[in-house]
């Protein structure tokens, strides 16, 4: 497992994904329990994950450095933990926050390590104005990482699935922080 270290946090590493990867993304996406909150627990195709998903993310480091999806891993074990991610929008000016955890990484506090140093990241070197993120609004562990990560609920909206999983009907729900509004001293930024 070899790859460019975008970060390292006190706990976390985080580096770029490479061809090599393939089955780890693919245990993860194969836990259930990991899914709930996005196919409702159905794994993802480890084709998908090989022909289209790996190929994506790794050209995509190319097209605007500093962004893109990162392996996280444990800086003491060099375990691989699950995955962050500041996914750009077309033109770069605006990132997707995102992150999906391996089970034994979760209520350690990892989630919120990895979110407010890549929010840090955004803004501090990636010249980003505006960080965003997605969730379910059933989904409250998801919110509450997002919410200790600076960002604010902006709005709750509903959308149509041909096939809707558990929770769907109480819709979805949006938080973003602006560049202007980040503080980089506030506490929990470090």
């Amino acid at each position: 497992m070899t790859g460019d270290v975008l970060l390292e946090t006190a706990r976390l590493r985080l580096r770029r994904f490479t061809a090599d990867d393939v089955d780890l993304l693919v245990d993860l996406d194969g836990d259930p329990e990991v899914m709930a909150f996005l196919t409702g627990g159905a794994p993802t195709p480890a084709a998908v994950v090989r022909d289209e998903q790996v190929p994506r993310i790794v050209a995509g480091y190319d097209r605007h450095p500093g962004l893109g999806r990162w392996a996280a891993l444990d800086r003491a074990s060099g375990e691989f933990l699950g995955w962050f991610a500041l996914d750009p929008s077309d033109d770069g000016t605006e990132a997707e926050l995102g992150y999906r955890l391996r089970r034994p990484a979760w209520g350690r506090g990892l989630a919120t390590e990895g979110s407010r140093a890549l929010v840090r990241h955004a803004f501090s070197s990636a010249g980003v104005r505006r960080v965003w993120a997605q969730t379910m609004a059933v989904n409250a562990r998801s919110r509450s990482v997002l919410a200790k990560a600076g960002l604010r609920h902006v709005r709750t909206f509903h959308l149509h699935f041909d096939d809707p999983i558990p929770g769907t009907e109480h819709g979805e729900v949006e938080y973003e922080l602006l560049r202007g509004d980040w503080r980089p001293s506030a506490p929990g930024t470090r």
